[in-house]
């Protein structure tokens, strides 16, 4: 759960610099932002760009709903996640699957074998701790935070990382960064034909539901988005958005995670529904037209959210919010009716 330190401190030079308000200066930047999501432009950099990145989220599963709500002890108030990709399957390895694309997915937990596969060459993405990077700002307040780079090289006792650009490490920190198993994913063959069909079968079936098949199932898809605009409706019960995040303080953290999981975190902008748009008119499927305009509902909810968080929090925003999210289901209903 971190903040996106850099992109905001991007936003308000912008704002420095153009006189716009926050969140028309933040709006700008994500239409110009050349990466839409990490995964999908991490691993398009990887096989030299022979597929568009809405193919490749397409072939990931694209898009998918999980809501959640945490109470960690210590806390004055629970902390709230949405993840609007598809979930919980692996995004590279999905995506290379129905890519028809060989590779590997292997952990070891010996530092001389893995090290040894770091050597070994080819494409290589591996499973690091964010929060281990020096780069990357993150303080690891909430833990581990899983995140793939790819291994551009190995020179000595020295690594190249790929994140969104290159940066060289010592052997010894990118090791202590992939942690304990060093996961990794080994691309050994080329693109064969991507299997388009069973990717939309996979997305659909996560959206309808059931997906884990438990009682954690309400939290996923569209079941999660009627709990989400449930609760957020909900003024008077323990569970309501009301009760939960009851003084200013917190209702201000509330409407910043929600904007940051719409737009930034584990996802491409608008709740990634602009880029699944984008993957079915590349594939000559029906839906492209439900999905952009769910986007915009979704980038909505995302801007009146910063807005209300900017300003320490609206006490009943997330009542009128709770009618675009029933918005944005109902046209993602009716487009995976098409699929």
């Amino acid at each position: 759960m971190t903040e996106q330190k850099s992109f905001k401190r991007l936003v308000r030079s912008r704002m420095e610099r153009t006189g716009e308000s926050y969140t028309t200066a933040r709006r700008q930047l994500l239409r110009e932002k050349p990466v839409l999501m990490h995964d999908t432009a991490l691993l398009r950099h990887v096989l030299g760009g022979t597929m568009s990145e809405a193919m490749l989220a397409g072939l990931a599963g694209g898009i998918g709903f999980m809501y959640f709500v945490f109470e960690y002890k210590g806390l004055d108030a629970p902390t709230m996640t949405i993840v609007a990709r598809h979930h919980p399957d692996p995004y590279i390895a999905a995506a290379l699957r129905n890519s028809g694309i060989e590779h590997q997915v292997t952990t070891t937990g010996s530092v001389a074998k893995a090290s040894k596969q770091l050597r070994g060459g080819g494409k290589l993405i591996c499973t690091v701790d964010r929060t281990k990077l020096p780069w990357s700002g993150r303080t690891g307040e909430w833990g581990p935070e899983p995140y793939s780079v790819a291994v551009e090289s190995v020179d000595g006792d020295t690594v190249l990382v790929r994140d969104d650009d290159a940066h060289p490490l010592p052997l010894n920190d990118f090791l202590t960064a992939w942690g304990k198993k060093h996961e990794m994913i080994t691309i050994t063959g080329t693109a064969a034909k991507p299997d388009v069909a069973a990717a939309v079968r996979t997305t659909v079936a996560h959206l309808t539901g059931p997906v884990l098949g438990n009682n954690f199932d309400v939290n996923f898809g569209f079941s999660g988005m009627r709990k989400l605009a449930t609760e957020m409706r909900d003024v008077r019960g323990r569970k309501g958005w009301a009760q939960r995040w009851s003084t200013p303080g917190a209702r201000a953290f509330v409407y910043q995670r929600l904007h940051d999981c719409i737009e930034l975190e584990y996802t491409a902008p608008s709740a990634t529904r602009p880029l699944y748009a984008e993957f079915l008119e590349e594939a000559g499927l029906p839906g492209a037209a439900d999905f952009h305009a769910s986007g915009r509902i979704w980038s909505e909810i995302a801007e009146r959210a910063l807005e209300a968080s900017l300003a320490e929090g609206q006490t009943d925003l997330h009542v009128a919010l709770a009618d675009l999210v029933d918005e944005a289901r109902e046209l993602e209903e009716k487009a995976v009716g098409r699929l």
